[in-house]
């Protein structure tokens, strides 16, 4: 079933406001830094990355700036758990107390937190928590606009991986831009009930691509949340978000 389900293009996006997460499915990793490009250090909490640092003080380890790139090639989907946090630099580690080390390690262990985990000594934006990466992915954001910047180049990067193709086989220049964080807004409260995406019902025209969007409640465990999918075709939609060719502009539809 996973397997079937990573090739589908759908996103699906839950979100607790109140503690600044975000349950997903349909978000990769690359996607993710893909959304953030000046991504720094990476403190390990789960994986099984084979060329990382190690960090004496925390016992963990951690990936530079400078091998993000060969961490981004790895199949960290087959790791099955992944997790990690960012900071700026390995002095920031070296500052953590027990207390601080203690949350961490149960944040990887258990994929939620004792105190919402951002904290000040390593100036991390995210913690991202996820099994099977791309199935399910917990990912706690200090700016929820953050949230939305990765929601926003995934589905571009999505659109964009499934264009249509030259003659030769080549795929024609990429030309749909990423969603901006204000044509987003108006589907927070859908996102907080679990809204889904799918960009592989979208409609494509000469004119303009439109993405379905419905409002499919709160699961945690995917396969279930698959099954609901599959019984929604039917269904009036709840918004859409459309790109408009001519305009070269994104445009929000809220039911």
């Amino acid at each position: 079933m996973k397997n079937h389900i990573a090739n589908l293009g759908v996103i699906y996006a839950h979100m607790n406001h109140v503690d600044h997460y975000v349950l997903t499915y349909g978000i990769e990793f690359h996607e993710f830094c893909q959304a953030f490009p000046d991504l720094s250090n990476l403190l390990l909490l789960r994986h099984r990355y084979e060329d990382g640092n190690f960090n004496l003080h925390t016992l963990l380890e951690y990936v530079d700036a400078d091998s993000i790139k060969r961490l981004i090639e790895d199949n960290v989907a087959a790791y099955g758990d992944f997790c990690w946090i960012d900071f700026d630099d390995e002095e920031a580690l070296n500052r953590l107390d027990g207390q601080e080390i203690a949350e961490l390690l149960y944040l990887g262990h258990i994929k939620n937190h004792l105190r919402i985990p951002f904290y000040r000594k390593l100036n991390n934006r995210f913690a991202y928590l996820s099994h099977e990466d791309g199935w399910l992915n917990k990912t706690y954001y200090r700016t929820m606009d953050d949230f939305y910047i990765t929601l926003g180049s995934s589905i571009s990067m999505k659109l964009n991986d499934k264009g249509e193709k030259t003659f030769f086989g080549r795929r024609k220049r990429k030309e749909i831009p990423e969603i901006p964080v204000e044509i987003l807004y108006p589907f927070i409260e859908e996102m907080k009930e679990g809204m889904i995406i799918s960009i592989e019902k979208a409609v494509h025209t000469r004119t303009s691509v439109e993405i379905p969007i419905w409002v499919i409640g709160d699961f945690y465990d995917m396969e279930e949340m698959y099954e609901e999918y599959k019984e929604i075709h039917d269904r009036p939609l709840d918004g859409k978000i459309v790109f408009d060719r001519k305009e070269k502009e994104w445009k929000a539809y809220v039911k």
